[in-house]
């Protein structure tokens, strides 16, 4: 039988050795019929402790290797998540540009009231 492979994101690497990793899968509700996100965790096994909280990892099946570990981490999805961290980046500079142009213009506008008060 061949062994599942899941895709998550790592949500703890404190441990040593182990990462835990929140993979979400898509089901229709029995009533409305609409599609929900439900997720569950898993540990799986980090040799080199080189993944960190966000990455976006594949793991697979694997004999029991302590009490709660029965996957190993294959690889890291660099693609997929540099894409979605640079898109995240994007929307928070032009957040943060937004926020800067405004306390400028705030800034121009009550030094124009308080030129025109003096005069």
């Amino acid at each position: 039988m061949p062994k599942r492979i899941l895709q998550g994101v790592v949500v703890s690497d404190v441990q040593e050795k182990t990462v835990v990793v929140r993979v979400e899968r898509r089901v229709m509700h029995p009533v409305y019929k609409k599609y929900i996100m439900r997720s569950k965790k898993y540990a799986a096994h980090d040799e080199e402790n080189v993944f960190k909280v966000g990455d976006l990892v594949r793991i697979q099946e694997s004999r029991p290797i302590s009490k709660n570990k029965r996957f190993v981490v294959l690889a890291a999805d660099s693609g997929a998540q540099r894409s979605a961290t640079s898109s995240e980046k994007q929307a928070t500079e032009k957040r943060v540009a937004a926020g800067r142009d405004t306390a400028r213009r705030r800034a121009r506008k009550a030094a124009a009231a308080e030129a025109a008060a003096k005069e």
